[in-house]
């Protein structure tokens, strides 16, 4: 490939990889090789512990309105253990609430936490196993963040930002006046 010979064309060319360089490092990818996925193509890449990853931590979507003080709110994350052994989620916190309960998919608490085999993705979602804020200290819209320690037995805490997800409103047709 023949490089461009004019100013503004070089400048361009320079200016593309510097932007492709930012989206890498600032995106973790390159940061740590013996750590990337290839093959699991997904962004939102919330934190790292040890060797687990974890992404797409959110809040669950407030209907009919913003959770309000006292509300138990669902919190949803993906983790993907690639260590040399099994790990387990053993706690989770949010200065947001008065507790994090692990529960299973009826809401009741799992006091072991949950196993997190090596080299599998385990997806705390609804009708899963998740998270439960408990007693929410203030009003949570959809959009607004707030953080999250989640505590692994053998890979240590972890504290991230976690966001609750902007409500999807209905599309039907507005009636007409």
């Amino acid at each position: 490939m023949a490089l461009p010979r004019t100013p503004r064309a070089r400048n361009g060319l320079a200016a593309g990889a510097l932007a492709v360089t930012l989206a890498l490092t600032g995106s973790g990818c390159g940061a740590d090789d013996d750590f990337s996925l290839p093959d699991w193509d997904a962004p939102g890449q919330n934190a790292r512990a040890g060797d687990l990853m974890i992404r797409y931590a959110h809040l669950a979507e407030p209907t009919g309105g913003p959770w309000r003080p006292g509300d138990d709110v669902p919190a949803y994350v993906w983790l993907y253990n690639k260590g040399g052994g099994s790990d387990r989620l053993v706690d989770a916190s949010s200065p947001m609430a008065a507790s994090v309960d692990i529960v299973d998919s009826d809401g009741k608490r799992l006091p072991d936490g949950v196993e997190l085999p090596e080299n599998d993705l385990v997806e705390l979602e609804p009708g899963k196993n998740h998270l439960i804020l408990r007693n929410v200290r203030e009003v949570i819209r959809g959009g607004d963040a707030t953080e999250i320690t989640l505590r692994f037995q053998d890979a240590g805490p972890a504290t991230f930002g976690i966001q609750a997800q902007p409500p999807v409103y209905d599309e039907s047709p507005v009636p007409k006046q």
